[in-house]
Order: structure tokens, then C-alpha cells, then sequence
């Protein structure tokens, strides 16, 4: 092949060289964001949105208001009838304060409970949505009813020394009889669940004085409760409770001790203070301590578990 055929031949395969430069690369097309909504059209469903949860928080809040004011003016209702609007006022006024003592030292320990229901001629109740954690706070849960309840009383006797109104001094008198009628230690009573963290075996004198009172003078509201605290008190005999549970320091126990024995001896002090005897029995105190003790239309108030 003569030098001229291999130049032509070499040209044939010759490759240009491509310029891979970056400016002169080819890029790709933009990536546009998906959600091509206006920031003003976000804003406003934004603002929807927290306006809904705004009122579904207040109509949460207002459903519990109902539950608890309906209920409470049909217990005013009910107990108009046979005491008269004022007192029946100032007694499920009494009730409720009794009931925000427990509901109270709950939320203290972190514990969620409903808002107190009422429920005429038996009282009231709020409901646990958890259950406590041991004795001590139990005891401290129940407690903190009755601790309230004697707070609200004596500010009937306050109400009383100012105005010498005499339904102010039967108010109080009924607040200590209920509040002291609590501490009994039976059962779903508050004075049934504060003996936990001093020594549930308490539970059997309880049962023994509810069994004494009814061979005396029959209640079917104390023979209810009675039923209902004698299935503990078989576990507890049988040692099938939750040992557990009942576990307490020996200070705890001797702080629930001074404060559930003389809360029991400051109410009984109140309740023969402010007793007011009348001839014919009438009285509104005189009426509502029998009723508190008969079970004949109303028991004090007391909280359930859920």
C-alpha cells in the first residue's frame, strides 16, 4: 500500500473528540414540587383545621359541663321534694365539693378520672379511667373526699356564725355526718380503701359493725355495701389479695393513721356541735342524719372505678 492509500485509510478512522465539558452538557429539565397548592391556600386549611379541634375540644368540655350540671339540678330536684330548694342546693352543693376532693387529689397523682356524676337519692361518683398504683395512693385518693368534704362543712358553720341562718347549721351538721359516714371502713367506702395503707384486715371490723347496724335497725343501702365488701374480705382471708399492692412504709402507715383517726374524731366533734334536736323531729339536720343513717333515701357520695 503506497504512503497516499494509508493516509486516506487513517482519515476513514479517525474519531472526533467530544467535548464532555460541564457547561456543555445537556441538564435535565427542573423538578417542580408536587404540591403546587398557594402558600395562602395552605394557611386558610391550616386555620380550618385548628378551628375544628378548637371546637371539638369545647364541645368535649361542654358535654362533661352537661353531664355533671344536668345531673346535679335533677338531684336538687329530687331532693327539693322532700327538703325544700334551699337545702337540697346547699346539700348537693356539699356533695360536689366532696367529690372534687377526690377528683383532685387523683389528678395530683397523675391519675385520669371522669367528672362527678350525680345520681339522686344515692350521691355521686366519679369514674377512674386507670387504676392507682399501690395502697398509698389509693388511700390519699380516698381521703382527699372526706379532707374536702369537712372543709366544705365548716364553711357552712362560717356561714352560719355570720348570717345565724339555721340552714347554714344544718348543712354543716349533714356534711359532718356524711363525710363521717364515709370513713367507715367497709367496702367501697372511702373509709374501706384508706384502711389499705394502714391494714387491710380493718376491713373485718368494718364488716362486723355493718352486720351489728342492720340486726339493729335493717338499711338496704348499708346491706348492699356489705354484699359488695365481702368478696375482698374472702380474698383477703384466703390470702388470694395482691400482696403487692398493699406494701406501704411504716411512716406511710403511721401518716395515714393520725390522718384518717382524726379526721374521724374531728368529724364526730363537728357532728355533735352543730346537732340541732327539735321536739318534733323535723329538722332539716335532724331528718338528714336519720336518712344518712337508714339509707331510706340517700347515701353520701362516694367514687368508682371504671
Amino acid at each position: 500500500m503506497s504512503p497516499d492509500e494509508l493516509k486516506v485509510t487513517n482519515k476513514q478512522f479517525q474519531v472526533e473528540a467530544v467535548d464532555t465539558s460541564p457547561c456543555n452538557t445537556p441538564q435535565p429539565p427542573p423538578i417542580t414540587s408536587r404540591d403546587s397548592t398557594p402558600k395562602h391556600s395552605k394557611g386558610f386549611w391550616r386555620t380550618i383545621w385548628v378551628g375544628v379541634l378548637f371546637v371539638l375540644a369545647k364541645l368535649k368540655a361542654a358535654i362533661i359541663f352537661l353531664k355533671t350540671g344536668i345531673s346535679m339540678i335533677i338531684s336538687i330536684c329530687a331532693y327539693a321534694y322532700g327538703w325544700g330548694w334551699a337545702f337540697a342546693v346547699g346539700f348537693v352543693l356539699l356533695i360536689f365539693v366532696h367529690e372534687c376532693g377526690h377528683l383532685l387529689m387523683a389528678r395530683r397523682f397523675g391519675l385520669k378520672v371522669s367528672a362527678p356524676l350525680f345520681i339522686p337519692f344515692v350521691g355521686a361518683a366519679i369514674a377512674m379511667k386507670e387504676m392507682p398504683r399501690d395502697a398509698w395512693t389509693e388511700s390519699w385518693i380516698a381521703l382527699g373526699g372526706p379532707l374536702l368534704g369537712s372543709v366544705g362543712a365548716l364553711a357552712c358553720v362560717g356561714l352560719y356564725a355570720l348570717t345565724h341562718m339555721p340552714i347554714f347549721l344544718a348543712l354543716a351538721s349533714v356534711g359532718f355526718i356524711l363525710n363521717l359516714f364515709n370513713l367507715l371502713p367497709l367496702g367501697m367506702l372511702d373509709g374501706g380503701r384508706i384502711i389499705k395503707a394502714i391494714s387491710p384486715w380493718l376491713c373485718i371490723p368494718g364488716i362486723a359493725l355493718a352486720v351489728l347496724f342492720l340486726c339493729y335497725h335493717f338499711s338496704i343501702i348499708v346491706f348492699i355495701i356489705l354484699l359488695l365488701a365481702l368478696p375482698s374480705a374472702y380474698r383477703l382471708i384466703r390470702g388470694q389479695h395482691d400482696r403487692a399492692y398493699y406494701v406501704v412504709t411504716p411512716r406511710q402507715r403511721s401518716i395515714m393513721t393520725l390522718l384518717y383517726g382524726g379526721l374521724i374524731a374531728a368529724l364526730i366533734a363537728g357532728a355533735y356541735l352543730t346537732y340541732t334536736p327539735s321536739k318534733s323531729n323535723v329538722t332539716p339536720a335532724h331528718a338528714a342524719g336519720k336518712i344518712a343513717m337508714n339509707g331510706s333515701y340517700t347515701v353520701p357520695a362516694i367514687y368508682t372505678h371504671k
